[in-house]
Protein backbone atom coordinates (compact mmCIF):
# COMPACT_ATOMS: atom_id res chain seq x y z
CA UNK A 1 0.00 0.00 0.00
CA UNK A 2 2.82 2.40 0.92
CA UNK A 3 4.56 1.49 -2.37
CA UNK A 4 1.42 2.36 -4.36
CA UNK A 5 1.11 5.69 -2.54
CA UNK A 6 4.74 6.54 -3.31
CA UNK A 7 4.20 5.63 -6.98
CA UNK A 8 1.07 7.80 -7.21
CA UNK A 9 2.89 10.71 -5.57
CA UNK A 10 5.74 10.36 -8.05
CA UNK A 11 3.38 10.36 -11.03
CA UNK A 12 1.62 13.46 -9.66
CA UNK A 13 4.95 15.21 -9.21
CA UNK A 14 5.99 14.38 -12.80
CA UNK A 15 2.64 15.62 -14.12
CA UNK A 16 3.03 18.91 -12.25
CA UNK A 17 6.54 19.33 -13.65
CA UNK A 18 5.31 18.65 -17.17
CA UNK A 19 2.53 21.22 -16.75
CA UNK A 20 5.03 23.77 -15.41
CA UNK A 21 7.48 23.08 -18.19
CA UNK A 22 4.82 23.52 -20.89
CA UNK A 23 3.51 26.81 -19.49
CA UNK A 24 6.37 28.93 -20.83
CA UNK A 25 6.03 27.95 -24.51
CA UNK A 26 2.29 28.62 -24.30
CA UNK A 27 2.96 32.06 -22.82
CA UNK A 28 5.54 32.78 -25.51
CA UNK A 29 3.08 31.82 -28.24
CA UNK A 30 0.44 34.07 -26.66
CA UNK A 31 2.84 37.03 -26.52
CA UNK A 32 3.83 36.48 -30.15
CA UNK A 33 0.17 36.34 -31.19
CA UNK A 34 -0.59 39.59 -29.35
CA UNK A 35 2.34 41.36 -31.01
CA UNK A 36 1.13 40.10 -34.40
CA UNK A 37 -2.35 41.51 -33.78
CA UNK A 38 -0.87 44.90 -32.86
CA UNK A 39 1.27 44.90 -36.00
CA UNK A 40 -1.73 44.04 -38.16
CA UNK A 41 -3.82 46.78 -36.53
CA UNK A 42 -1.05 49.30 -37.24
CA UNK A 43 -0.94 48.14 -40.88
CA UNK A 44 -4.70 48.67 -41.19
CA UNK A 45 -4.45 52.17 -39.69
CA UNK A 46 -1.67 53.07 -42.13
CA UNK A 47 -3.77 51.80 -45.04
CA UNK A 48 -6.48 54.29 -44.07
CA UNK A 49 -4.11 57.26 -43.92
CA UNK A 50 -5.22 60.05 -46.29
CA UNK A 51 -8.42 58.09 -47.11
CA UNK A 52 -10.96 60.68 -46.02
CA UNK A 53 -13.81 58.77 -47.71
CA UNK A 54 -12.75 55.57 -45.99
CA UNK A 55 -12.28 52.04 -47.33
CA UNK A 56 -14.43 48.92 -47.30
CA UNK A 57 -13.32 45.79 -45.45
CA UNK A 58 -12.58 44.15 -48.77
CA UNK A 59 -10.42 47.05 -49.91
CA UNK A 60 -8.50 47.03 -46.63
CA UNK A 61 -7.98 43.27 -46.84
CA UNK A 62 -6.58 43.63 -50.34
CA UNK A 63 -4.23 46.45 -49.37
CA UNK A 64 -2.83 44.78 -46.26
CA UNK A 65 -2.87 41.24 -47.68
CA UNK A 66 -4.95 39.74 -44.88
CA UNK A 67 -8.08 37.58 -44.86
CA UNK A 68 -11.29 39.61 -44.79
CA UNK A 69 -12.41 37.83 -41.62
CA UNK A 70 -9.17 38.85 -39.88
CA UNK A 71 -9.60 42.44 -41.02
CA UNK A 72 -13.20 42.42 -39.79
CA UNK A 73 -12.19 41.32 -36.27
CA UNK A 74 -9.40 43.89 -35.99
CA UNK A 75 -11.55 46.70 -37.41
CA UNK A 76 -14.29 45.90 -34.89
CA UNK A 77 -11.79 46.18 -32.04
CA UNK A 78 -10.41 49.47 -33.40
CA UNK A 79 -13.96 50.84 -33.78
CA UNK A 80 -14.73 50.02 -30.15
CA UNK A 81 -11.79 52.24 -29.15
CA UNK A 82 -12.88 55.03 -31.56
CA UNK A 83 -9.63 54.60 -33.51
CA UNK A 84 -11.84 53.90 -36.53
CA UNK A 85 -15.37 55.08 -37.28
CA UNK A 86 -17.96 54.34 -39.97
CA UNK A 87 -17.45 56.41 -43.11
CA UNK A 88 -20.64 55.35 -44.91
CA UNK A 89 -23.75 53.20 -44.44
CA UNK A 90 -22.17 50.70 -46.85
CA UNK A 91 -19.56 49.52 -44.36
CA UNK A 92 -16.63 51.77 -45.19
CA UNK A 93 -14.48 52.89 -42.27
CA UNK A 94 -12.01 55.73 -41.75
CA UNK A 95 -9.68 57.00 -39.06
CA UNK A 96 -11.60 58.03 -35.97
CA UNK A 97 -11.39 60.89 -33.45
CA UNK A 98 -9.15 58.99 -31.04
CA UNK A 99 -6.38 58.53 -33.61
CA UNK A 100 -6.75 62.16 -34.70
CA UNK A 101 -6.33 63.32 -31.09
CA UNK A 102 -3.21 61.21 -30.77
CA UNK A 103 -1.83 62.66 -34.02
CA UNK A 104 -2.57 66.19 -32.84
CA UNK A 105 -0.72 65.46 -29.61
CA UNK A 106 2.35 64.27 -31.51
CA UNK A 107 2.24 67.36 -33.74
CA UNK A 108 2.03 69.58 -30.67
CA UNK A 109 5.01 67.75 -29.18
CA UNK A 110 7.03 68.33 -32.35
CA UNK A 111 6.16 72.02 -32.42
CA UNK A 112 7.40 72.28 -28.82
CA UNK A 113 10.57 70.38 -29.75
CA UNK A 114 11.25 72.57 -32.79
CA UNK A 115 10.39 75.89 -31.18
CA UNK A 116 13.79 76.63 -29.54
CA UNK A 117 15.58 75.89 -32.82
CA UNK A 118 13.47 78.20 -34.97
CA UNK A 119 13.58 80.93 -32.30
CA UNK A 120 17.38 80.74 -32.34
CA UNK A 121 17.42 80.83 -36.15
CA UNK A 122 15.15 83.88 -36.19
CA UNK A 123 17.37 85.65 -33.66
CA UNK A 124 20.47 84.87 -35.71
CA UNK A 125 19.01 86.18 -38.96
CA UNK A 126 16.57 88.79 -37.56
CA UNK A 127 14.06 87.34 -40.01
CA UNK A 128 10.76 85.45 -39.80
CA UNK A 129 11.06 81.65 -39.63
CA UNK A 130 8.18 79.32 -40.57
CA UNK A 131 7.63 75.68 -39.59
CA UNK A 132 5.32 73.66 -41.81
CA UNK A 133 4.13 70.13 -42.43
CA UNK A 134 3.12 68.42 -45.67
CA UNK A 135 -0.49 67.43 -46.37
CA UNK A 136 -0.78 65.78 -49.79
CA UNK A 137 -0.01 68.51 -52.36
CA UNK A 138 0.03 71.41 -49.88
CA UNK A 139 1.95 72.67 -46.89
CA UNK A 140 0.30 73.75 -43.66
CA UNK A 141 2.07 76.25 -41.39
CA UNK A 142 2.19 74.89 -37.83
CA UNK A 143 4.40 77.50 -36.16
CA UNK A 144 6.12 80.81 -36.85
CA UNK A 145 8.61 83.11 -35.20
CA UNK A 146 8.26 86.69 -36.43
CA UNK A 147 11.45 88.51 -37.34
CA UNK A 148 12.61 91.72 -35.72
CA UNK A 149 12.96 93.70 -38.97
CA UNK A 150 10.48 96.52 -39.52
CA UNK A 151 9.86 95.26 -43.07
CA UNK A 152 9.09 91.57 -42.60
CA UNK A 153 6.83 88.78 -43.83
CA UNK A 154 4.11 87.15 -41.74
CA UNK A 155 1.77 84.22 -42.54
CA UNK A 156 -0.96 82.78 -40.34
CA UNK A 157 -0.42 79.48 -38.55
CA UNK A 158 -2.84 77.00 -40.12
CA UNK A 159 -2.63 78.63 -43.55
CA UNK A 160 -1.88 76.30 -46.47
CA UNK A 161 0.38 76.87 -49.48
CA UNK A 162 1.15 74.91 -52.68
CA UNK A 163 4.30 72.82 -52.89
CA UNK A 164 5.48 73.87 -56.35
CA UNK A 165 6.00 77.60 -55.73
CA UNK A 166 7.23 77.80 -52.12
CA UNK A 167 10.71 77.23 -50.72
CA UNK A 168 9.54 74.80 -48.06
CA UNK A 169 7.34 72.98 -50.58
CA UNK A 170 10.16 72.64 -53.08
CA UNK A 171 12.47 71.43 -50.30
CA UNK A 172 10.01 68.59 -49.75
CA UNK A 173 9.63 67.88 -53.48
CA UNK A 174 13.41 67.70 -53.88
CA UNK A 175 13.38 64.60 -51.65
CA UNK A 176 11.06 62.76 -54.08
CA UNK A 177 11.95 61.26 -57.43
CA UNK A 178 10.64 62.86 -60.63
CA UNK A 179 7.87 60.29 -61.16
CA UNK A 180 6.59 60.75 -57.59
CA UNK A 181 6.50 64.52 -58.07
CA UNK A 182 4.43 64.18 -61.22
CA UNK A 183 2.00 61.81 -59.51
CA UNK A 184 1.63 64.20 -56.59
CA UNK A 185 1.21 67.58 -58.30
CA UNK A 186 0.81 66.87 -62.02
CA UNK A 187 2.63 68.53 -64.92
CA UNK A 188 1.14 72.05 -65.06
CA UNK A 189 0.54 74.56 -62.27
CA UNK A 190 -1.28 77.80 -61.60
CA UNK A 191 0.80 80.95 -62.08
CA UNK A 192 0.77 82.77 -58.75
CA UNK A 193 3.10 85.48 -60.12
CA UNK A 194 4.87 86.10 -63.44
CA UNK A 195 7.86 84.26 -61.94
CA UNK A 196 6.02 81.04 -60.98
CA UNK A 197 7.36 77.87 -62.60
CA UNK A 198 4.22 76.51 -64.23
CA UNK A 199 5.57 73.42 -66.05
CA UNK A 200 7.06 70.30 -64.56
CA UNK A 201 10.20 70.40 -66.72
CA UNK A 202 11.11 73.86 -65.37
CA UNK A 203 10.33 72.77 -61.81
CA UNK A 204 12.44 69.61 -62.06
CA UNK A 205 15.33 71.63 -63.46
CA UNK A 206 15.08 74.00 -60.50
CA UNK A 207 14.97 71.10 -58.04
CA UNK A 208 18.34 69.76 -59.24
CA UNK A 209 20.09 72.48 -57.25
CA UNK A 210 18.00 71.76 -54.15
CA UNK A 211 18.90 68.08 -54.36
CA UNK A 212 22.59 68.94 -54.44
CA UNK A 213 22.65 71.59 -51.72
CA UNK A 214 19.71 70.58 -49.51
CA UNK A 215 18.24 74.09 -49.76
CA UNK A 216 15.33 75.11 -52.01
CA UNK A 217 14.39 78.64 -53.05
CA UNK A 218 11.26 80.62 -53.86
CA UNK A 219 12.28 83.60 -55.98
CA UNK A 220 9.04 85.63 -55.95
CA UNK A 221 7.22 82.57 -57.30
CA UNK A 222 4.42 82.61 -54.73
CA UNK A 223 4.23 86.32 -53.88
CA UNK A 224 5.86 89.24 -55.67
CA UNK A 225 8.35 91.04 -53.47
CA UNK A 226 8.97 87.97 -51.26
CA UNK A 227 11.75 85.39 -51.65
CA UNK A 228 12.47 82.46 -49.34
CA UNK A 229 14.84 79.60 -48.63
CA UNK A 230 13.75 76.30 -47.11
CA UNK A 231 14.93 72.89 -45.94
CA UNK A 232 13.01 69.67 -45.23
CA UNK A 233 13.49 66.98 -42.59
CA UNK A 234 11.54 64.26 -40.76
CA UNK A 235 9.85 64.50 -37.37
CA UNK A 236 9.89 61.74 -34.73
CA UNK A 237 7.36 59.65 -36.68
CA UNK A 238 9.00 60.06 -40.06
CA UNK A 239 6.57 62.70 -41.35
CA UNK A 240 8.08 65.43 -43.51
CA UNK A 241 8.32 68.91 -42.02
CA UNK A 242 10.00 71.99 -43.42
CA UNK A 243 11.67 75.14 -42.11
CA UNK A 244 11.71 78.24 -44.27
CA UNK A 245 12.87 81.83 -44.02
CA UNK A 246 10.80 84.29 -46.10
CA UNK A 247 12.52 87.63 -46.75
CA UNK A 248 11.56 90.77 -48.67
CA UNK A 249 13.36 90.73 -52.01
CA UNK A 250 15.29 93.90 -51.09
CA UNK A 251 17.30 91.96 -48.47
CA UNK A 252 17.22 88.46 -49.86
CA UNK A 253 19.88 88.59 -52.56
CA UNK A 254 22.55 89.92 -50.21
CA UNK A 255 21.67 87.45 -47.45
CA UNK A 256 20.64 84.23 -49.21
CA UNK A 257 24.02 82.49 -48.70
CA UNK A 258 23.95 83.19 -44.94
CA UNK A 259 20.30 82.14 -44.72
CA UNK A 260 21.05 78.85 -46.47
CA UNK A 261 24.03 78.17 -44.20
CA UNK A 262 22.05 78.80 -41.01
CA UNK A 263 19.09 76.76 -42.27
CA UNK A 264 21.32 73.75 -42.88
CA UNK A 265 22.92 74.15 -39.45
CA UNK A 266 19.48 74.35 -37.81
CA UNK A 267 18.31 71.27 -39.70
CA UNK A 268 21.39 69.30 -38.61
CA UNK A 269 20.92 70.34 -34.98
CA UNK A 270 17.25 69.35 -35.02
CA UNK A 271 17.96 65.98 -36.62
CA UNK A 272 20.60 65.27 -33.98
CA UNK A 273 18.16 66.21 -31.23
CA UNK A 274 15.33 64.12 -32.72
CA UNK A 275 17.68 61.15 -33.03
CA UNK A 276 18.80 61.51 -29.41
CA UNK A 277 15.23 61.72 -28.08
CA UNK A 278 14.16 58.70 -30.13
CA UNK A 279 17.06 56.53 -28.93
Amino acid sequence: MASMQRQAAGEKSRAEKNQTGNSHPAKGQSDKSQVQVIARAATILRALEEESAGLSLGQIAQRVNLARSTVQRIVAALESEKLLIAASPMGRVRLGPAILRLAASVRSDFVSLARPFIVRLSNELHETVDLSTVRKDHLIFIDQVTGSQRLRTVSAVGESFPLYCTANGKAYLSRLDDAAIERLIGRAYEARTPKTLTRIDALLSDLKSARKTGVAYDREEHTLGICAAGVALHDQLGNTVAISVPVPVQRFHAQHALIAKRLLATKAAMETHIGATAA
